[in-house]
């Protein structure tokens, strides 16, 4: 009788009911699904910067689809011929000095709205959120206003304040978020064990805060070298010119340099491509930390 049920079991075929094999991850039927959208979505996304790099770098006149022969005469003409050189310190002046100031104030603000209740406080971060709707041309008049009364006008500093201004709320709504995630109770061992707040937080929370302040700071610094609107409002003299207002320049009136402009272009990609590849790493970390809680 064994013997019956065992080849019963070895003839019968298996249970409609069993479940089918899984896939394996490396399976081409999945694989081709992955990448194919992911491959279309890069291919899309980088003809743009494909045709600005062959502009920038072939012959004037010349129409092939690969820059050959390769020639810089295009960036000669941006840096030289139309200033580029003055253009490209005054942006990295004011994308720097807004960095270190929403950096500074963030970090500031962003700790006091996460350790510390007082009375308003929803208020107050309901008003910071209700800024991210605000469009920043709404604030050209009150701001121009202002400036002219204060002399910052045609002025580096007058950028730096209007930059601040336009990223400070989100940087502090980012950082409250960041240090939310550091657990106090790390700062209030520290303060039993003699420290002072201040020191507590230097010595313990600021060295957690590492990936944070790479985040906030980096999201300040782009936002300050691309603003366009800014610049062009409130510095009427060409050696105060920022590169996007530089490079609205360089369309003529009745014809186009596409070279010159193409190679302003590379020009002004490559700070911000350079500051993503090296703050990559932090700034993932720090946006998976402030995503968790806020």
């Amino acid at each position: 009788m064994t013997e019956t049920l065992i080849r019963r079991v070895e003839v019968d075929p298996p249970s409609r009911n069993t479940p089918p094999r899984p896939k394996r991850r490396g399976e081409p039927g999945r694989s081709w699904r992955l990448y194919l959208p992911l491959g279309l979505y890069l291919l899309f996304t980088l003809v743009p910067f494909y045709w600005m790099l062959v502009f920038a770098f072939r012959p004037t006149g010349s129409t092939a689809l690969v820059p050959w022969p390769i020639t810089f005469e295009h960036f000669d003409t941006v840096w030289n011929g139309l200033g580029f050189g003055v253009f490209f310190a005054n942006s990295l002046v004011v994308a720097v000095g807004t960095l270190g100031v929403v950096s500074v104030l963030a970090l500031m603000g962003g700790y006091a709205l996460a350790r510390f209740r007082f009375r308003g406080q929803r208020v107050f971060l309901l008003a910071l959120l209700c800024t991210q709707f605000v469009p920043g041309a709404m604030m050209l008049i009150p701001l121009f206003v202002i400036f002219k009364n204060a002399g910052l006008l045609n002025s580096l500093t007058g950028l730096i304040i209007a930059d601040t201004a336009f990223q400070l709320p989100l940087a502090l709504i980012l950082m409250s978020g960041f240090v939310r995630n550091i657990p106090v109770e790390l700062e209030e061992a520290a303060m039993v064990d003699g420290c002072s707040r201040p020191r507590a937080f230097f010595a313990i929370t600021l060295p957690l805060l590492r990936p944070a302040l790479v985040a906030v700071g980096s999201f300040a610094f782009i936002g300050a070298w691309n603003n366009f609107l800014f610049a062009l409002m409130f510095a009427s003299r060409q050696d105060k010119f920022t590169l996007p207002v530089g490079l609205s320049y360089a369309l003529g009136e009745f014809n186009t340099d596409f070279g010159a402009l193409a190679a302003g272009g590379v020009v002004a990609a490559v700070p911000v491509v350079l500051v993503f590849a090296v703050v990559q790493r932090f700034l993932v970390q720090g946006l998976s930390a402030g995503a968790v809680k806020g």
